[in-house]
Protein backbone atom coordinates (compact mmCIF):
# COMPACT_ATOMS: atom_id res chain seq x y z
CA UNK A 1 0.00 0.00 0.00
CA UNK A 2 1.38 3.24 -1.26
CA UNK A 3 1.42 6.04 1.66
CA UNK A 4 -0.52 8.66 1.46
CA UNK A 5 0.83 12.12 1.34
CA UNK A 6 -1.89 15.24 2.30
CA UNK A 7 -1.55 18.29 0.23
CA UNK A 8 -2.52 21.42 1.64
CA UNK A 9 -4.37 23.07 -1.32
CA UNK A 10 -3.88 26.33 -3.30
CA UNK A 11 -6.55 28.88 -2.90
CA UNK A 12 -6.99 31.37 -5.80
CA UNK A 13 -8.72 34.60 -4.35
CA UNK A 14 -9.99 36.02 -7.63
CA UNK A 15 -11.87 32.73 -8.54
CA UNK A 16 -12.57 31.82 -5.39
CA UNK A 17 -11.57 28.17 -6.03
CA UNK A 18 -9.17 25.72 -4.60
CA UNK A 19 -5.97 24.29 -7.20
CA UNK A 20 -2.49 22.56 -7.57
CA UNK A 21 0.73 22.57 -8.98
CA UNK A 22 1.15 19.50 -10.78
CA UNK A 23 4.38 19.15 -9.75
CA UNK A 24 3.28 18.20 -6.17
CA UNK A 25 1.66 15.60 -7.35
CA UNK A 26 4.04 14.12 -9.47
CA UNK A 27 7.49 14.59 -7.48
CA UNK A 28 5.39 12.33 -4.61
CA UNK A 29 4.21 9.96 -7.32
CA UNK A 30 7.54 10.28 -8.80
CA UNK A 31 9.06 8.84 -5.27
CA UNK A 32 6.30 6.30 -4.42
CA UNK A 33 3.68 7.62 -2.60
CA UNK A 34 -0.21 8.41 -3.35
CA UNK A 35 -0.50 12.74 -3.10
CA UNK A 36 -4.11 14.14 -2.38
CA UNK A 37 -5.20 17.30 -1.98
CA UNK A 38 -6.88 17.97 1.27
CA UNK A 39 -9.82 20.24 1.67
CA UNK A 40 -9.48 23.80 2.91
CA UNK A 41 -10.81 23.87 6.53
CA UNK A 42 -10.76 24.92 9.64
CA UNK A 43 -13.11 22.31 11.45
CA UNK A 44 -11.19 20.54 13.89
CA UNK A 45 -12.89 17.26 13.30
CA UNK A 46 -12.84 17.48 9.52
CA UNK A 47 -9.30 18.52 10.22
CA UNK A 48 -8.57 15.11 12.46
CA UNK A 49 -9.82 13.17 9.77
CA UNK A 50 -7.85 14.71 7.24
CA UNK A 51 -4.51 14.29 9.83
CA UNK A 52 -5.75 10.24 10.48
CA UNK A 53 -6.19 9.79 6.71
CA UNK A 54 -2.73 10.78 5.78
CA UNK A 55 0.78 9.35 6.75
CA UNK A 56 2.56 12.79 5.82
CA UNK A 57 1.76 16.29 5.05
CA UNK A 58 3.49 18.51 2.61
CA UNK A 59 2.61 22.18 3.13
CA UNK A 60 2.72 23.67 -0.12
CA UNK A 61 3.79 27.34 -1.10
CA UNK A 62 1.02 30.02 -2.02
CA UNK A 63 -0.20 33.42 -0.17
CA UNK A 64 1.86 35.53 2.40
CA UNK A 65 1.78 34.21 5.95
CA UNK A 66 -0.17 37.16 8.33
CA UNK A 67 2.37 38.90 10.39
CA UNK A 68 -0.17 38.55 13.04
CA UNK A 69 1.21 35.39 13.54
CA UNK A 70 4.44 36.89 14.88
CA UNK A 71 3.17 39.85 16.57
CA UNK A 72 4.08 42.26 13.31
CA UNK A 73 1.77 44.50 11.10
CA UNK A 74 1.29 43.73 7.64
CA UNK A 75 3.34 46.23 5.45
CA UNK A 76 2.28 47.36 2.13
CA UNK A 77 4.98 45.31 0.15
CA UNK A 78 3.27 41.68 2.54
CA UNK A 79 0.50 40.21 0.22
CA UNK A 80 -2.85 39.27 1.28
CA UNK A 81 -2.87 36.42 3.68
CA UNK A 82 -5.18 33.41 3.06
CA UNK A 83 -6.61 32.91 7.04
CA UNK A 84 -8.03 29.73 6.52
CA UNK A 85 -5.05 28.16 5.23
CA UNK A 86 -2.79 29.50 8.08
CA UNK A 87 -5.12 28.06 10.65
CA UNK A 88 -5.62 24.80 9.31
CA UNK A 89 -1.98 24.16 9.04
CA UNK A 90 -1.30 25.23 11.98
CA UNK A 91 -3.57 22.66 13.41
CA UNK A 92 -2.53 20.25 11.29
CA UNK A 93 1.56 20.81 12.28
CA UNK A 94 0.62 21.35 16.26
CA UNK A 95 -0.91 17.84 15.51
CA UNK A 96 2.25 16.64 13.65
CA UNK A 97 4.58 17.67 16.13
CA UNK A 98 2.27 16.26 19.47
CA UNK A 99 2.24 12.51 16.94
CA UNK A 100 5.72 12.64 15.30
CA UNK A 101 3.65 12.36 11.78
CA UNK A 102 6.66 13.77 8.93
CA UNK A 103 5.99 17.37 7.59
CA UNK A 104 7.49 18.88 4.55
CA UNK A 105 7.38 22.26 3.88
CA UNK A 106 8.18 23.97 0.31
CA UNK A 107 8.60 27.96 0.21
CA UNK A 108 5.30 28.91 2.28
CA UNK A 109 5.44 25.67 3.62
CA UNK A 110 9.05 26.25 5.45
CA UNK A 111 8.03 30.40 6.28
CA UNK A 112 4.99 29.10 8.18
CA UNK A 113 6.85 26.54 10.41
CA UNK A 114 9.14 28.75 11.66
CA UNK A 115 6.56 30.84 12.84
CA UNK A 116 4.71 28.35 14.06
CA UNK A 117 7.51 27.08 16.11
CA UNK A 118 8.28 31.01 17.10
CA UNK A 119 10.52 32.70 14.51
CA UNK A 120 9.67 35.94 12.11
CA UNK A 121 9.60 36.37 8.60
CA UNK A 122 10.64 38.88 6.03
CA UNK A 123 7.50 40.55 5.04
CA UNK A 124 9.58 41.74 2.00
CA UNK A 125 12.84 40.85 0.69
CA UNK A 126 13.84 43.52 -1.97
CA UNK A 127 12.72 46.19 0.59
CA UNK A 128 13.99 44.30 4.22
CA UNK A 129 16.75 42.25 2.81
CA UNK A 130 18.18 43.68 -0.67
CA UNK A 131 20.72 41.48 -2.29
CA UNK A 132 22.76 40.41 -5.50
CA UNK A 133 21.11 37.44 -4.90
CA UNK A 134 18.08 36.20 -7.62
CA UNK A 135 15.09 35.08 -4.91
CA UNK A 136 12.35 35.78 -7.45
CA UNK A 137 13.59 34.21 -10.84
CA UNK A 138 12.37 34.05 -13.90
CA UNK A 139 10.62 30.66 -16.02
CA UNK A 140 11.96 28.27 -16.42
CA UNK A 141 11.95 27.47 -13.32
CA UNK A 142 13.49 23.92 -12.90
CA UNK A 143 16.86 25.41 -12.83
CA UNK A 144 19.53 26.66 -10.14
CA UNK A 145 20.00 30.53 -9.73
CA UNK A 146 21.61 30.81 -6.66
CA UNK A 147 24.01 28.48 -4.42
CA UNK A 148 23.11 27.08 -0.45
CA UNK A 149 25.42 26.05 1.69
CA UNK A 150 24.35 22.93 3.35
CA UNK A 151 25.97 22.57 7.28
CA UNK A 152 27.55 19.57 8.00
CA UNK A 153 25.97 16.98 11.03
CA UNK A 154 22.24 18.41 9.71
CA UNK A 155 19.80 15.78 8.26
CA UNK A 156 19.56 17.88 4.55
CA UNK A 157 23.64 17.26 4.75
CA UNK A 158 22.98 12.99 5.47
CA UNK A 159 20.59 13.50 2.50
CA UNK A 160 22.26 15.56 -0.18
CA UNK A 161 25.67 16.46 1.25
CA UNK A 162 26.88 19.21 2.94
CA UNK A 163 28.42 22.30 1.13
CA UNK A 164 27.23 24.19 -1.85
CA UNK A 165 24.05 23.72 -4.32
CA UNK A 166 22.46 24.97 -6.45
CA UNK A 167 19.00 25.62 -5.97
CA UNK A 168 15.62 27.59 -8.01
CA UNK A 169 14.47 30.09 -6.33
CA UNK A 170 11.13 32.03 -6.10
CA UNK A 171 9.85 33.75 -3.17
CA UNK A 172 9.60 37.57 -1.78
CA UNK A 173 9.06 36.75 2.14
CA UNK A 174 11.92 34.73 4.10
CA UNK A 175 12.71 33.22 7.49
CA UNK A 176 14.56 36.44 9.12
CA UNK A 177 14.75 35.19 12.95
CA UNK A 178 14.84 31.59 13.00
CA UNK A 179 12.69 29.97 15.41
CA UNK A 180 14.28 28.58 19.12
CA UNK A 181 12.60 25.03 18.09
CA UNK A 182 14.33 24.42 14.56
CA UNK A 183 17.70 24.03 13.16
CA UNK A 184 18.91 26.05 10.04
CA UNK A 185 20.02 23.50 8.00
CA UNK A 186 21.05 25.49 4.95
CA UNK A 187 21.88 29.30 4.58
CA UNK A 188 21.63 31.48 0.94
CA UNK A 189 24.50 33.37 -0.04
CA UNK A 190 23.31 36.48 1.17
CA UNK A 191 22.56 34.82 4.33
CA UNK A 192 19.13 33.67 4.59
CA UNK A 193 18.20 30.36 6.47
CA UNK A 194 17.13 27.85 3.13
CA UNK A 195 15.92 24.70 5.54
CA UNK A 196 15.18 24.60 8.52
CA UNK A 197 14.26 20.90 10.69
CA UNK A 198 12.52 20.02 14.37
CA UNK A 199 15.21 18.43 16.21
CA UNK A 200 14.33 14.69 17.30
CA UNK A 201 11.58 14.52 14.98
CA UNK A 202 11.29 11.67 12.60
CA UNK A 203 10.64 14.13 9.32
CA UNK A 204 9.69 17.50 10.30
CA UNK A 205 11.72 19.51 7.57
CA UNK A 206 11.54 22.68 5.25
CA UNK A 207 12.49 23.77 2.50
CA UNK A 208 13.00 27.62 0.83
CA UNK A 209 13.34 26.77 -2.65
CA UNK A 210 11.00 24.16 -5.13
CA UNK A 211 12.06 20.70 -5.15
CA UNK A 212 8.32 20.19 -6.87
CA UNK A 213 9.87 22.21 -10.16
CA UNK A 214 13.20 20.85 -10.53
CA UNK A 215 13.10 17.15 -9.54
CA UNK A 216 12.95 15.43 -12.79
CA UNK A 217 16.46 17.46 -13.79
CA UNK A 218 17.97 17.78 -10.48
CA UNK A 219 18.13 14.51 -8.36
CA UNK A 220 18.81 16.22 -5.14
CA UNK A 221 15.73 17.75 -5.40
CA UNK A 222 14.29 14.25 -5.90
CA UNK A 223 16.17 13.06 -2.78
CA UNK A 224 14.60 15.51 -0.52
CA UNK A 225 11.40 14.35 -1.57
CA UNK A 226 12.67 10.89 -1.54
CA UNK A 227 13.42 11.02 2.40
CA UNK A 228 10.63 12.56 3.07
CA UNK A 229 8.56 9.87 1.84
CA UNK A 230 10.91 7.16 3.04
CA UNK A 231 10.37 8.70 6.40
CA UNK A 232 6.42 8.26 6.06
CA UNK A 233 6.85 4.91 5.47
CA UNK A 234 9.27 4.44 8.91
CA UNK A 235 6.20 4.22 11.31
CA UNK A 236 2.69 2.97 11.22
CA UNK A 237 -0.54 5.59 12.40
Amino acid sequence: MKKLIGLIPLYDDDKDSYWMLPGYMKVLEACGALPVMLPLTTDPEELNDCFSLCDGILMTGGHDVDPALYAETAKKTCGIPCSSRDKMEAYLFEKALQEDKPVFGICRGVQLMNVLLGGTLYQDLPTEHPSKTEHHMASPYDRPVHKVTVKEGTFLADIIGAGEHGVNSYHHQAVKDLAPKAEAMAYSEDGLVEAIAVPDKTFIVGVQWHPEFAFEKDPECRAIVQAFVDACSKKEY
